[in-house]
């Protein structure tokens, strides 16, 4: 190989690398979205800030906060368009990076160069950390003064696993959101859960879908509130998936039907009494 060919090949990498964090036509939506945007610092435990993507609707009411968890990609631009789609439907969207200063020399998700290497620093979170990190997301979300107090949670593969413990965790959450993420293993754990968990999950996904019978019947026994949602022939991830050029129909389907699902579950949440 001459040295223009090594080059070239080393630049192609590199830019694929970036490619696989940066996704140009997301970004070109997101910058010709009219709602607001904004990155705010959201201080958490043992000096932690997690770096957080805020939009805003375009309401003249205060609206409900939607927490999003993202996938084990990190909070990637698909990832922020979800929540431009959120605060386009009426509501709050608060998406944090819980691999905030995780990356080599501090960085957030981007400075990992690509989903692959995410993946990894998100093998590597302390469930502590990430816990404690949504506890203070949840926290600056329910004093947002645009919003009505109303906080849900909603995330998708490890971020939908996460969204399912934090019900756990937190019983002041409005409902958890449960897009194919695992279900927890400590079965005393879902004695703590106050808010309904609706998940939505893939019919080809049974590594995920699998659990959910078993799942269903402890919910029951315990009286706690579980409506799981499974899309015919869909497989994981979804949600990503159908909004992609060359989407398989069953995944095209099931997006469109799981956020025809999540927007008007999201409609029928009122603050408690």
């Amino acid at each position: 190989m001459n040295r223009f060919a090594f080059f070239s090949a080393v630049f192609s990498l590199a830019f694929l690398a970036v490619q696989a964090v940066a996704q140009p036509e997301i970004v070109d939506r997101l910058e010709k979205s009219p709602r607001h945007h904004e990155w705010v610092d959201v201080d958490a435990a043992g000096g932690r800030k997690v770096r957080t993507w805020v939009v805003y609707p375009e309401v003249d009411h205060p609206a409900t906060v939607v927490i999003v968890i993202h996938e084990n990609r990190g909070l990637t631009d698909w990832v922020r368009g979800v929540a431009d789609q959120l605060a386009e439907a009426g509501y709050i969207a608060v998406a944090p990076d819980l691999l905030s200063g995780t990356a080599p020399g501090g960085g957030n998700t981007t400075e990992y160069g690509s989903e692959d290497a995410a993946r990894t620093g998100i093998g590597n979170l302390p469930q502590n950390q990430v816990t404690a990190d949504l506890d203070a997301v949840y926290e600056y979300a329910k004093r947002i003064e645009a919003g009505n107090q109303v906080v849900a949670v909603g995330g998708f593969c490890w971020g939908g696993g996460q969204t399912f413990a934090y019900a756990t965790h937190n019983p002041s959450i409005a409902a958890a959101f449960v897009f194919y993420g695992p279900a927890p293993q400590d079965e005393a754990a879902y004695k703590n859960i106050k808010a309904p968990v609706y998940g939505f999950y893939g019919g080809n996904d049974f590594r995920i879908t699998g659990q959910v019978r078993q799942v269903n019947q402890r919910m029951k026994q315990l009286e706690k509130k579980y409506e799981p949602v499974v899309y015919k022939d869909a497989g994981h991830g979804f949600m990503r998936q159908g909004e992609m050029n060359g989407a398989s129909e069953a995944d095209r389907n099931a997006h469109d039907e799981a956020w025809a699902r999540w927007k008007k579950l999201l409609a029928g949440l009122k603050p408690r009494q």
